[in-house]
């Protein structure tokens, strides 16, 4: 058994699988990157053998191997040349196509297999007895002098993508061309130069695998996890740590003399005291990303990350945060900003800071639409570094800072907000834990999170700005019923007044006029105590009401005005409504009816019960409406056709109060032809203690039948 060739071939193997793996899960179905595939897999097998080769401490001919041997260097050639066709066919007169470079090595590799497998197979070929191994130093040749074709016709700027690959590939055929090029010189495989090939395998896997990623056009998208990498690298560095400390402590022990053990114990504990800082630091947790973004990674910012955090910080934060600070933070941890201010544009075109985030506020909170900031960021849509700002002021053209933000704020960056094309704010974000200098990356990332911000702002005040007018419109909504409920008892004082001197001296008038003052005093102070409350009018406790005394109420109460209304009692139904209210209603349906009807018309009001509902019909003889008319705006609030006579809620307030008790309030109506409205309210038990017989007659509004 050999040791080393045994675990560096495993090793292989293992880091040939990690990469197939990746590779397989994102493969597209393209030919280049099924070829890539098939040769790490054909790499994969190789070292797997190879390793059980040397486990095995096998000494004879092992033809799976050799087989394997030949076709690893021949799916290299194949993705190699698959690579450089297009090279070539860029070139005027160049007429070699993929099966003329794909049949080299191919023949290359099933004559070299031949010449290998020969004892194996017994064919007695005529061939000098280093056949083999120029035929591996061949394969490894063709495979540099591919490589160094590609290397040399591909455009300086694009060797990042390529350059691994040709650096890992290179050191594959360049360590066979060595070890055959050592065997047909000694006349003998050298055993550790063939056991350390593992190892050296195992070495070119992560440049594949980096080069594999940087190429899309190899129908790939190999991923390793940015946190996968500072989680692992950090573990790795910590164990490195300890056991550097460990050694330390070890020789601290072995060469204090008496202080050795007590020495030991404190460095030891000291040493992981400094660990866990260190593992803690938020600084230096900032300058390691740098670090790995910087050197290791083809895109400094693993950007599904960045904006599931950025979208979790908006969405969720602490109990009581405020929402603008969640923009701020948000927004500052994609550049491990400390803090930071937010300025919105409020009325006026006046930009106001409207929030702060671990950093002091200015003594300025309000900044003009035309200041020199304000219009640099609205036009240019830069992000404006403030330490670029003082070293190369001219890369920022005539653009002049305020005094505020140049001094003792610790600002570092100024993100404009953007919603669409105009600006809607900006932050102010604080210094950095860790110094570092922005390049495109970083200002592409903040200009688009601040953007997502500045709809995230624009929404939040957008809601704010509707809970306003929301609160306007219910104190307009009950200043309106307020109006309309004066309005009703201005009405029946007003008569009072036009009637007193013709009936001054008439008893009975004078007993109705107290009446109705009583009666409006009463709704008054009621209005008053409802408006204490905070509730609208009419909102008060239900009770079952007899609709036909409710009715009769509002027809007695509309009786003066002709043409007066007539009443029919077909069900004498209990609703559970408050009785003001619903005698209010049905005043308000009578006196639309009488507007609408000539003196000599009819308005006549039906009660009945259909099913568990009560209904009370109010049909007239007047104008009538279109449907144009009812379907549009007779429900409407705020509209009316009485110009400055009407309101124009009572019919939609009638309607809300049908609703509010589970009924409905319904219309029809034709021009010239009249209207009848329809009021359905549930109907609930009638109370024990109150008897009566149920009607069936036709009365007059002076109740004679």
């Amino acid at each position: 058994m050999h040791l080393i060739g045994t675990v560096g071939y495993s090793v292989a193997a293992f880091c040939w699988l990690i990469l197939f793996l990746l590779l397989l899960t994102s493969w597209r179905g393209r030919l280049r990157g099924g070829l890539l595939l098939a040769a790490v897999l054909v790499n994969l097998l190789w070292a797997l053998r190879a390793a059980y080769y040397a486990y095995a401490g096998a000494s004879g001919i092992d033809w799976l191997y050799q087989v394997l041997e030949v076709a690893r260097s021949v799916a290299w050639l194949l993705f190699l040349a698959d690579l450089l066709e297009p090279l070539l066919h860029s070139d005027e007169g160049t007429g070699m196509h993929r099966p003329g470079l794909w049949l080299a090595p191919l023949m290359a590799g099933l004559l070299l297999i031949v010449i290998e497998l020969q004892p194996v197979l017994e064919i007695g070929l005529a061939l000098p007895a280093d056949a083999a191994n120029l035929g591996h130093i061949a394969l490894a040749i063709a495979g540099l002098a591919l490589i160094e074709q590609l290397f040399r016709n591909t455009r300086p700027q694009q060797r990042w993508a390529t350059k691994f690959f040709y650096l890992g590939l290179g050191l594959t055929f360049a360590y066979d061309f060595f070890l055959y090029a050592d065997a047909l010189l000694f006349k003998r495989l050298d055993a550790a130069t063939w056991e350390a090939r593992g190892l050296v395998g195992a070495m070119t896997v992560p440049l594949i695998a980096v080069a594999a990623a940087r190429n899309p056009a190899w129908s790939l998208d190999v991923f390793v996890s940015r946190r996968l990498v500072l989680h692992s690298a950090a573990v790795v560095g910590a164990g490195v740590y300890l056991l550097a400390m460990a050694g330390a402590g070890y020789y601290i022990r072995a060469y204090g003399g008496d202080w050795g053990i007590a020495l030991q114990l404190a460095f030891l504990a000291g040493a992981g005291v400094l660990l866990v800082v260190l593992m803690f630091s938020g600084q230096l947790r900032a300058r390691f990303l740098v670090l790995l973004n910087k050197h290791f990674f083809n895109y400094k910012y693993d950007y599904r990350e960045e904006w599931l955090k950025f979208t979790r910080t908006l969405s969720s934060g602490a109990a009581g945060e405020p929402l603008r600070e969640r923009a701020i933070r948000a927004t500052a941890e994609i550049v491990h900003s400390t803090g930071g201010l937010l300025w919105t544009r409020r009325e006026r075109d006046v930009f106001t800071l409207v929030a702060h985030y671990n950093m002091r506020e200015p003594a300025l909170r309000a900044l003009a639409a035309d200041a020199p900031l304000v219009r640099f960021l609205e036009q240019r849509q830069w992000v404006i570094q403030l330490d670029e700002y003082a070293d190369t002021p001219e890369l920022y053209g005539d653009l002049v800072l305020p005094d505020w933000l140049r001094e003792g704020l610790r600002a570092w960056l100024v993100v404009p907000l953007l919603h669409g094309e105009q600006l809607e704010g900006f932050l102010v974000l604080a210094e950095a834990r860790a110094r570092q200098q922005l390049n495109w990356e970083d200002r592409d990332l903040l200009k688009t999170a601040g953007r997502q911000a500045a709809s995230h702002v624009a929404l939040l005040e957008t809601a704010e700005a509707l809970w306003e007018a929301r609160q306007f419109e219910a104190f307009h909504r009950l200043s309106a019923y307020v109006v309309h409920d004066l309005k009703n008892i201005a009405a029946q004082l007003a008569l009072v007044v036009a009637n007193a001197s013709r009936h001054r001296h008439n008893p009975a008038f004078v007993d109705d006029a107290f009446e109705t003052v009583a009666n409006a005093t009463e709704r008054m102070n009621r209005l008053l105590g409802q408006l204490r409350k905070g509730s609208l009018p009419g909102a008060g406790l239900a009770r079952p009401v007899a609709v036909a005394d409710a009715v009769r109420q509002a027809v007695t109460a509309r009786a003066g005005q002709a043409p007066a209304p007539g009443l029919c009692i077909e069900a004498e139904p209990w609703v559970a409504v408050e009785r003001e209210r619903l005698v209010a209603v049905l005043e308000h349906l009578l006196q639309n009816a009488q507007e609408a009807t000539r003196a000599d018309g009819l308005v006549a009001v039906t009660i009945s019960q259909a099913d568990t509902m009560a209904v009370v019909a109010v049909r007239d003889t007047g104008c009538g409406m279109d449907e144009r008319f009812v379907r549009e705006r007779l429900f409407r609030p705020f509209t009316t056709t009485k110009g400055n006579a009407g309101m124009g809620i009572g019919v939609y307030e009638s309607r809300e109060f049908a609703r509010a008790a589970g009924g409905e309030l319904t219309v029809q109506s034709q021009p010239d032809q009249g209207t009848t409205f329809w009021l359905r309210l549930p109907c609930c038990p009638r109370p024990a203690a109150i008897g009566g017989e149920e009607t069936d007659e036709w009365t007059d509004s002076s109740g004679n039948c």
